[in-house]
């Protein structure tokens, strides 16, 4: 039988996943990078690209996986030339990130580890089971600001 808690997280995922997708299908460049509400906030490829990191990161954690190479500042200065070429590393992304809750690896909830990427608290120990439920809740917030954005513009 599959664990439970990993079916729930890879429901929610999912959903997550599509709906983020909505947001920024059909998006002009122009679009995906606009900020509507002023320089402070993020676009749309911001934040898809930020949410799609960060859950990457949080997922690998959770799972055991190994941890990807990731430039967290980076994710806040993407710039969208190409929609389509965004919508094909989008769609890549997140495969990768449903993948890491398709593994034969047992969940080990109380396994601990760190996440490097915190510039705070690179050597904090994390468990599993708060990176995995940190991951759905972080994605599952940028979802919503990027519908927010969507409709905003």
């Amino acid at each position: 039988m599959a664990d439970p808690t990993i079916e729930a997280a890879r429901d929610i995922l999912s959903d997550s996943l599509d709906e983020m997708r909505k947001a920024v299908d059909g998006c002009s460049a122009d679009e995906l990078n606009r900020r509507p509400v002023g320089d402070d906030t993020n676009g749309l490829a911001v934040l898809a690209t930020h949410a799609l990191g960060s859950s990457r990161s949080w997922l690998s954690l959770a799972t055991g996986a190994p941890l990807p190479d990731r430039d967290r500042d980076a994710e806040f200065l993407v710039v969208v030339e190409d929609p389509e070429l965004f919508l094909a590393n989008f769609d890549a992304n997140a495969a990768e990130c449903r993948a890491l809750l398709e593994s034969d690896r047992p969940f080990e909830p109380g396994r601990v580890g760190t996440a490097p990427w915190l510039a705070d608290s690179p050597d904090e120990p994390v468990t599993a089971a708060w990176a995995l439920l940190h991951a759905l809740e972080h994605l599952r917030e940028h979802v919503g600001h990027a519908q927010l954005t969507r409709q905003a513009l």
